[in-house]
């Protein structure tokens, strides 16, 4: 854990006729791969016949022409890119997931992170279930498809699984003819939808995916909400709506989303500017430029230098040909990567003093790294700031921190970091000023509990990415 685990990414479709909703997939999910890149998949819905391929790797690497093709025409569709916080890497834990029962078909695809799946599943398999992957996001499918056997439609099925399902879950359902877009009550995880030229729905989970096919965002979809498409237009079911208040993750905005996405209105970007604009403020520093780590600490270095007045500058190129650190499965394969995936602009920073600015520390490595190339490419002096508070709790609702053990925040102390990553100065956003972040006046709207420890749900028992797989072994 060099670095902090993406998400996933959620995408559907809903067409007016049938068309190639499989390549809008397509597009809408490459719009997303920041969010995941481990796997991805798409179903297409061809008048109730369920075509659909997942793998394991980027969406252009599984998607090739041909497959893309044997998928077919169709009305509706849904897509995911994963990167998974419950569950082993790999093809069975790929979504969408597709479900026969006795009443038709359902894909569904899941972002965020259950609280309460071991309890369900254990529940389910003591029922009789039989699982086939280690995600909670089966967990979810097995829910809504038990609900939907006693009930007259498939939106019913899903009010009445949110019942039962607790935590962090932006969810895309697809029937036979429909497609729903589902929320959790506190709105963890972002999910909109929008409307192209032509009168498809889209829904997504940032509004990059939108602009990447065409549609023209409406509205996010609200905290408890279920929103259904189909033939005849659009409706809502709000019953789980206002239970709570809403308190979407504060790192979809410092991290996790494109900068060129928004979410509730708010702009990626210039959240990211602000918090830049606060480092400023809090930690000075006499230095000569300010370098950001692409591809998310370059807005807030924009901010810090606007703010500051020393010049920004380009201090480093990343091969975009790389994927993000954390996706390599060992340590020394991460460290490798560190080195290949960024080179510094020697001119830049050769003989200054430069800060350094990146949107978190977690475990240290990778600072650390980049700091050496840095020093070796000539810096006179390098002072880190970073666009969010120290990393000490766990996350239980999609980032893939589920201990304190790795967290170099909760062993050591700022002088102590200092030494570890090999920095002349380093300095936190303040956890008080994360509100200006979304233009709030107070802590409102957003959970902060991996910097904070206030939890808006009961924190879970079992909180290990590889809780399922445990379980089975102690079985044997």
């Amino acid at each position: 854990m060099s670095n902090l685990r993406e998400e996933c990414g959620v995408f559907g479709i809903f067409a007016t006729q049938k068309c190639d909703v499989a390549l809008s997939t397509y597009y809408g999910l490459y719009a997303l791969q920041h969010r995941g890149q481990e796997s991805c998949g798409i179903v297409v819905n061809d008048d109730g016949l369920f075509n659909y391929y997942k793998e394991v790797g980027l969406v252009n690497d599984v998607f090739t022409h041909d497959k893309l093709e044997g998928l077919g025409l169709g009305n509706m569709a849904v897509g995911h890119v994963r990167y998974g916080t419950t569950g082993t890497n790999g093809r069975l834990n790929a979504q969408p997931i597709v479900v026969n029962h006795s009443k038709g078909r359902m894909a569904l695809a899941h972002n965020g992170n259950l609280i309460n799946s071991f309890e369900l599943r254990e529940q389910l398999e003591n029922e009789g279930s039989i699982f086939y992957s280690t995600s909670d996001t089966e967990v979810i499918s097995y829910i809504v498809t038990k609900e939907r056997i006693g009930v007259p439609s498939i939106e019913e099925a899903v009010n009445r699984a949110m019942n039962k399902i607790k935590g962090a879950y932006s969810l895309v359902v697809m029937s036979p003819s429909k497609l729903i877009a589902v929320r959790d009550e506190n709105g963890f995880r972002p999910l909109m939808y929008g409307q192209t030229e032509e009168g498809s729905y889209v829904v997504a989970s940032e509004t990059c995916a939108l602009d990447a096919v065409g549609a023209k965002y409406i509205r996010d979809v609200e905290p408890g909400e279920i929103v259904i498409f189909e033939k005849n237009g659009v409706r809502s079911i709000t019953d789980h709506c206002n239970k709570v208040d809403p308190t979407i993750c504060i790192f979809e905005y410092l991290y996790f989303a494109r900068p060129d996405s928004k979410i509730q209105g708010v702009s990626i970007h210039e959240a990211r500017i602000k918090a830049g604009s606060c480092l400023a403020l809090e930690h000075p520093v006499q230095a000569d430029v300010v370098v950001g780590v692409p591809d998310s600490g370059i807005d807030a270095a924009i901010g810090y230098s606007r703010q500051s007045g020393i010049p920004y500058g380009i201090g480093f190129i990343k091969n975009k040909y790389i994927g993000r650190t954390f996706i390599s499965p060992g340590q020394k394969s991460r460290e490798d990567k560190v080195r290949i995936k960024l080179n510094t602009v020697e001119e830049t920073v050769k003989g200054k003093r430069v800060v350094l600015i990146d949107d978190s520390i977690v475990r240290g490595t990778t600072s650390a790294r980049i700091v050496k190339l840095l020093r070796d490419a000539g810096a006179k002096e390098v002072h880190m700031r970073v666009s969010a508070p120290p990393f000490t709790n766990p996350c239980y609702y999609g980032t893939d921190i589920d201990s304190r053990k790795n967290l170099i925040a909760c062993n050591h102390t700022i002088e102590e970091i200092e030494k570890i990553i090999g920095v002349d100065s380093l300095g936190y956003l303040d956890i008080d000023h994360l509100s200006l972040l979304i233009g709030t006046k107070k802590k409102c709207g957003y959970c902060d509990a991996c910097f904070s420890n206030c939890y808006p749900t009961p924190v879970p028992t079992q909180t290990k990415k590889s809780r399922f797989e445990r379980k089975i072994s102690e079985e044997k």
